[in-house]
């Protein structure tokens, strides 16, 4: 029996959402805007204080620290991040670097975002100031040591346990003289990216110990934040991981400082891009890019896959701002090097693909073809709906089509937050915008109507919406139609059974807690403590002993982390993962295997599994082809540690006796025309209950749209499953269709992405 709250938060770019458990066991969910800068300073903040006010009956000011001697833990993840790199809005920075390299990161590696523009405009650095520092380090490999004595270089041994070379000392004088004048700029963020300090620690470990002793607040040696071959994604991740922590913390920093004591005495855990929680002290810029989305992702894999009896599962995440998809299949799937906002950055995060399409996306009219993003109407002010002088967008396009309703949000917009959805507002933007597309199409003779210029920019979004699902599918080898689409967030149930229809998918999952799965999915979510280290081995027979070695070694490092965090041996399991590339090439995959019974290495077998069996397989799935007589190299290895969530939240709930009961009928706009809609209440909704199309289930937190053809299901814990039937092929025919000639631009784009994958290998 649950004694104390728990929070469980996601603080998106437009809304924040919060999942309570309340003393007793009672449930509470929340959604609210992210910023509203007239209301509240902070949304996490003002969410628990709301949902404390109200189930305590206790009046708490916002003026007023929030007691915490009723709250047992409060998880969260959040965009702060994400945002700070976007934006570029994140800590004033310096980068040390071995002399001569200065220009480095600014040359990066020389990728072309977009191919054909004729003028390459290059990100911007993170970093202001440079600090080229006086060392040298490299691998020795088969220097004979004559001629290394007679260069008067010293030999070490490297954490790879090869040998290096120390070709010239640290010059400390020099550094801190160099150090010293960055400081006096008022820049007290440093990263530390010293050439092949990721098989040798020592100068970078000076050079940090050295830039505190001086005065910076915060130093990020590169060796430490990702210890991996490859300087320029070495050096942005430490870069990023220098310009956003100290930004992380200060936004921790503001938020403790909203409850008595800064939150002592709380079990505060943040969610990291690989889908873990982390102490709050340990949260850091380079793992938190995807912090937010993460939950999602957790939150449909634990509730969704094994409720299809373990089918492929797509996860849709449709949020205000943009859409995140992602994939679950038994395991989640990460990547461990990603480029956002221009920055490459080499650290653990799930593999999720996203595209600027949500219902904030701002909706335009250009040239003849209807645009869908990428700027998004934010969360201040808003799509026109919210009556805050906002901006024509997707949310705006489904209440003229009658799938929102507005009688059943509730009056928390306007000026005053007390006032409901402005169907007027958005009808008269609509009836401007299909002006511009009449003018345009004059020619034609055919004039739309608003309800069809609505439907189209719902169908360009729907297919811009698709592009990353058949990136993540595809794209990798997997045939989309096997898979299932769970959809959450607050607009993915008013696409789902459009986009899974154009996706050839047979089934949608939609979750009772769809509107707030990122925050319910961290509530479920594991601890998470990883460990890692360089390798250049060989994968081997011979080299396998070492391997096993170095990996347990990094297990008893996992394993005390989480003990010290409270969790026993039972609680505790460990992965083992190989960073793989076949010899000369430059495409490394992350690859676990299924660990052998065996307890040692001796029979030609490796005790943590078959890597290379896991690495051929997936290469021939991904590139079409494996190469024959060619070694495999070990990059790094690591261990991922995970403290099992004890928590099991999914109820059954009562079976249905009888038919489910409808609200009330509406109109509904659908590609076939307008159609009489039976609207029922999720809450009145029960286990067995059918829902057939075109219907539309409401809840507090979401709208879910049953199109005509499909049929919805309510599982024993309250969720809708729906399927997917299609509908007939419509026939396109040689006249101009501007909506139509949207939609294939979003096709042909999808093509020349996955075609490019395989021209980039």
């Amino acid at each position: 029996m649950v004694d104390k709250f728990c929070f469980a938060i996601d603080r998106g770019g437009t809304f924040t959402d919060v999942y309570a458990r309340c003393p007793g066991g009672k449930v509470r969910v929340l959604k609210l805007l992210s910023v509203d800068p007239n209301n509240y300073l902070d949304a996490p903040t003002e969410g628990i204080r709301r949902i404390m006010e109200e189930e305590t009956g206790t009046s708490m000011p916002r003026s007023c620290p929030i007691s915490t001697t009723n709250i047992e833990w409060i998880r969260m993840g959040t965009t702060v991040a994400t945002n700070a790199l976007l934006e570029r809005k994140g800590e004033r920075m310096a980068l040390a670097i071995t002399s001569g390299f200065r220009d480095l990161l600014h040359i990066g590696n020389q990728a072309r975002p977009n191919i054909f523009d004729l003028e390459i405009q290059c990100p911007e650095v993170l970093y202001e100031e440079v600090v080229e520092v006086r060392e040298r380090v490299i691998p020795r490999q088969d220097m004979p040591t004559v001629e290394v004595l007679n260069n008067g270089w010293t030999i070490d041994m490297g954490t790879t346990g090869d040998e290096v070379l120390i070709t010239q000392s640290l010059d400390e004088d020099k550094l801190r003289s160099d150090l010293a004048r960055i400081l006096s700029l008022g820049i007290s963020s440093l990263a530390v990216v010293l050439m092949h300090s990721y098989m040798y620690k020592t100068h970078e470990e000076k050079v940090g110990k050295i830039a505190e002793e001086i005065g910076f607040k915060h130093v990020s040696l590169s060796s430490y934040v990702i210890p991996m071959a490859k300087a320029v994604p070495r050096g942005f991740t430490a870069c990023s991981d220098a310009y956003l922590t100290p930004h992380i913390k200060s936004y921790l920093k503001g938020f403790s400082a909203g409850f008595q004591d800064n939150l002592k005495g709380v079990n505060v855990l943040f969610m990291q891009s690989d889908g873990g929680l982390t102490q709050m002290n340990s949260f850091n810029g380079s793992r938190a890019i995807l912090s937010g989305p993460a939950g999602g992702v957790v939150g449909y894999a634990t509730t969704s896959y094994d409720g299809l009896g373990r089918q492929p599962v797509i996860g849709f995440d449709m949020g205000g701002t943009s859409t995140d998809v992602s994939r679950y299949d038994g395991e989640y799937e990460h990547v461990f090097e990603t480029t956002t906002a221009g920055v490459t950055i080499q650290a653990p995060q799930l593999d999720v693909n996203t595209v600027a399409a949500g219902g904030g996306s701002q909706l335009f009219f250009r040239s003849g073809m209807f645009v869908v993003g990428p700027e998004s109407a934010g969360a201040h002010p808003g799509p026109v709906c919210y009556k805050k002088g906002g901006l024509l967008a997707v949310t705006d396009a489904n209440l003229v089509l009658g799938r929102l309703l507005p009688q059943y949000f509730p009056k928390i917009f306007g000026p005053c937050e007390n006032e409901p959805l402005d169907k007027e507002s958005t009808l008269a933007s609509f009836k401007k915008i299909t002006n511009e597309v009449n003018s345009f199409n004059k020619t034609d003779g055919k004039d739309l109507s608003v309800e069809e210029v609505a439907m189209g920019f719902i169908r360009v979004a729907n297919e811009a919406m698709c592009r990353p699902i058949r990136a993540l599918t595809q794209a990798k080898g997997h045939d989309t139609s096997r898979h299932a689409l769970a959809v959450f967030g607050g607009a993915g149930g008013q696409h789902a059974c459009a986009v899974a229809r154009s996706l050839g998918m047979q089934t949608v999952i939609i979750h009772k807690y769809a509107g707030i799965l990122s925050a319910y999915g961290m509530a479920l979510a594991d601890v998470v403590h990883e460990a890692q280290e360089p390798c250049s081995k060989v994968y081997k027979p011979s080299n396998f002993e070492y391997l096993a070695y170095r990996l347990r070694e990094l297990e008893s490092e996992c394993i005390a982390a989480l003990k010290e965090q409270g969790f026993t041996d039972s609680c505790i399991c460990c992965e083992a993962y190989l960073h793989l590339r076949y010899q000369g090439t430059d495409c490394a995959l992350m690859c676990t295997a299924e660990k052998e019974d065996s307890e040692g290495d001796k029979d030609g077998t490796f005790c943590y599994g078959d890597f290379k069996k896991a690495f051929l397989t997936r290469y021939k799935r991904e590139f079409g082809f494996v190469i024959s007589n060619r070694d495999i190299l070990v990059d790094d290895i690591r261990i991922r540690g995970i403290g099992k969530s004890l928590l099991k939240l999914e109820e059954k709930i009562p079976q249905a006796q009888e038919d489910p009961q409808v609200e009330t009928v509406t109109p509904v706009y659908f590609e076939e025309g307008l159609q009489d809609t039976n609207v029922y209440m999720l809450s009145s909704l029960l286990s067995g209950h059918v829902i057939p199309g075109p219907a539309i289930i409401m809840d507090k937190l979401s709208t879910i749209l049953i199109e005509p053809g499909c049929t919805g299901f309510i599982t024993s814990t309250g969720d809708v499953k729906i399927d997917i039937h299609s509908n007939k092929k419509k026939i396109i025919g040689s006249e101009l269709d501007t909506i139509q000639l949207s939609i294939f631009s979003h096709r042909f784009m999808s093509i020349a992405e996955q075609m490019g994958r395989y021209l980039y290998i």
